[in-house]
This record gives structure tokens, sequence and C-alpha cells, in this order.
């Protein structure tokens, strides 16, 4: 089949984008060709089509999300406007299916999170309309971010986010999700959890990532802090600073991989100053950072997989994900870390018998002691790393989600 992937973007190191390329691999195995319908795209990506009005930065997509959760009580206007934008979208999405003689649509998190709403709308209508095949693969829904409450779109929520439709089927990324879509909507949904290439461990760093020690000014003796995320506040970053003080390890410096961006506020400004407060050695290095490596400023810039090699140990405070792809990827490179105890990782991860230093919004004596200790205890990290690479190739690996994926199109032989 000709599989056309739909989102907001498909670009940069956001867990979608990353996901999303991880399904295009196995789908090739599976012998189907994808496709790009997206706001952004990566300089080097599938046959795509870009849609700049489908980014969630688009002005017009902006205003209307910023109306629509503004108020309890939207104005007229606001739908006349939004099924307006949704029916341009709606003639993208069909002229991208057209173009690439597309079979089957999968929506990467377009209808669950309505930063742009009319791009979920216009989905969802394609559907209706055309009755395509669709596969929402969900990411996380509006209704587990506080920000999403306050609106007066309820009624189009429950239609486009996520749609219940005859040629609509649902994956998505935890347990606790697929349990509160069925509860809630009704909908049946797939467990397909993130994934990562288990079967084929990463190559020893080259030559280029050798040098990013000395690019940073960094030597050997070192021990990086690794926190690999967007720099975000559902990332709780500050408890990463905290740690890193009460350690009070001069061998220790925190690296930052992430860039800011994606939602309002100072987020960044204040991480920093807390870091600063803190008195701890850290570098926000997203400047560094790329899909792909290069130049910029007059650096050399890094993919994260040139930077998980040099890391010691990594940080993962985040009170809420989806379920964890950095995570995935800490393991992947055989790194030992510290994380709290969100709730997709009780469910999913944790129970799965993945070992890490754990704790519960607070970090006690007992948590910095057992960060002492896996810091200096090579051994210990030995064992926890090669554990949980076990436990991740048998849970998360490409085996797993090549399984859902043929269930997901079996599926549409099966009444609704």
């Amino acid at each position: 089949m000709n599989v056309g992937f739909v989102s907001t973007r498909l670009a940069g190191v956001d867990g979608v984008s990353l996901e999303v390329a991880k399904l295009v691999t196995i789908l090739r195995e599976m012998g189907h060709e994808s496709f790009y319908c997206a706001g952004e795209l990566d300089p080097v990506t599938p046959p795509a089509r870009l849609v700049p009005e489908m980014h969630f930065t688009h002005p017009e997509a902006k205003r209307l999300h910023d109306e629509a959760f503004s108020t309890a009580n939207p104005p007229a206007r606001l739908f006349r406007d939004l099924y307006a934008s949704a029916d341009y979208l709606r003639g993208e999405l069909e002229a991208f299916v057209e173009q690439y003689n597309i079979d089957l649509l999968i929506s990467q998190n377009a209808n669950a999170i309505p930063m742009n709403i009319a791009l979920g709308v216009a989905i969802t209508e394609l559907a209706k309309r055309t009755r395509i095949k669709v596969i929402c693969h969900s990411h996380d829904f509006y209704w587990e971010r506080t920000r999403f409450i306050n609106n007066g779109i309820q009624s189009l929520l429950d239609e486009a986010f996520p749609p219940k439709l005859e040629t609509v089927r649902h994956m998505v990324i935890s347990t606790l999700m697929q349990q509160r879509l069925y509860a809630w909507r009704g909908i049946p949904a797939l467990y397909m959890p993130n994934i990562f290439d288990y079967e084929n461990p990463p190559p020893p760093p080259d030559e280029y990532a050798l040098t990013f020690r000395a690019e940073l000014g960094l030597n050997d003796a070192d021990l990086i802090v690794l926190q690999p995320t967007r720099v975000i506040r559902r990332k709780v970053i500050e408890k990463a600073i905290e740690l890193m003080r009460k350690l009070n390890d001069p061998r220790l410096i925190f690296l930052v991989t992430g860039y800011e961006g994606d939602e309002p506020g100072g987020y960044g400004t204040w991480l920093k100053e807390e870091a600063e407060r803190a008195g701890i050695r850290y570098r926000f290095i997203a400047d560094y950072i790329g899909a792909e490596r290069g130049e910029r400023n007059g650096h050399r810039v890094y993919t994260l997989w040139d930077i998980y090699p040099h890391a010691h140990i990594a940080t993962y405070p985040s009170d809420y994900e989806g379920f964890g792809n950095a995570m995935l990827e800490m393991i992947y490179f055989r790194k030992p870390f510290i994380t709290h105890t969100y709730p997709v990782y009780v469910a999913d991860i944790k129970s799965r018998g993945i070992k890490a230093v754990e704790y519960h919004y607070d970090l006690t004596p007992d948590v910095i002691a057992q960060t002492r200790r896996l810091i200096d205890d090579a051994a210990l990290r030995d064992a926890w790393v090669e554990n949980n690479y076990r436990v991740a190739t048998e849970n998360y690996s490409y085996r797993v989600a090549r399984r859902v994926l043929e269930e997901a199109l079996r599926r549409f032989d099966d009444p609704f």
C-alpha cells in the first residue's frame, strides 16, 4: 500500500517525528511505501507535500487555537473560521491522496492534541466524505492537558479528537490511554508503545562523534549528566537541577540537549537562572544538536546519537509523558538513568522490569544516595543497562511494532 502520514510537523527530534521515522522503516520492510504531509518537513524525507497551514505555529492556526481555549463562550465567528480553515486543509489532504495514490492515512497526533484544530477536523471530514482508511496514532490526548480544559468547542473536540468512524482505527502509546479512550469514548484502540531498533545495537562512536567533548570544551574526566529532551514545563527539568545541586559533585556537568519554543513563556530562561542559583556546572546545548550533522554559528552540529555515548548517566524528571521516547534512547545506548515515577512509566515500563533510580516528586536523601552509588559503581551500571536492554528488546522493539501494525491493518476487515 501507499501510506500517508499526516501531522502538524514531521521534522526535527520531537517524539512524534522520531516515531514516524521508525514506522516508515517497518512499513518498508512489510512492503509498503510511505509519504508525508505536514506543516514542517526535514530537508530529507519520504516523498512529501508541505502545507504550511498545517503547522500549529501558523498564524491562522494559532489564532483559532488561542480563541478556542481562552473562553467557554467563543463567538460564532470562530466556528465559521474553523470550518473554513478545515475545508482548505481537507482540499490539501485530498490533493495529497491523489498526488501519491494514498491507500491509508495515519494521523500522527493530529486527532489527539488540538494544537491545529482545523487539521483534526479536516482529517475527520476527509474520512467521512471519501471513506479512506485512517489510523489515528495518538501520543497524548487533550484531556490529559490542563490548558485544554477551558474551551468553548467541546462538541467539536468530541467529534474529531479523536473521531469515532467506521473507516477509522486507533493506536495509542500506553495502556492507560487505551483504557481511558475506551472508558470515556467507547473507542477500542491497539497498544503501540514507543519503539527502538533493539535488534540492531548502535555502532561505536566514529571520529566525528568523538570530537563532541572538545567542541564543548570538556575533558575526559568530566562526567556528563544528560537531559535529552525539549525544554518544556512538563519535563520538570528544575528537578534535575535540584538533583545536581544535592549531589554537589564537581566531576558532573549537566547538559540539556533540547530546544525551547513549543510552548509560550520563559521556561528556558528561568531554568538557566535556577541553574545559576544552584551553582552547578551546566550547558544548554540545543544549538549544537540537529537532525543531521553539520555546522551552525561557527561550530559543529551533532545528532543525539553522537552525544549519547559520552553520557555517564541521564535524567528523566518529567511529571507527564505519553510514553517516554527519550527513555528508550537511554536504554538503547545503555545509559543508566534517574526518573520520576510518572504514570505511564509505572504502568508500562517499570512493570516490565526496567531498573532505574526512581523518585516520586521528592529527591529524598535515599534517592541522592542511590544516585551517588550509580555514578560510582560501574558494576551496578552495567547490570542495570544490560537488564534494561533485554527487557526493551522484548517489549519495545521493531518486532513488537510490526505485530501491532499487522493487527491494525487486519482490523479494517472487521465490522465496526
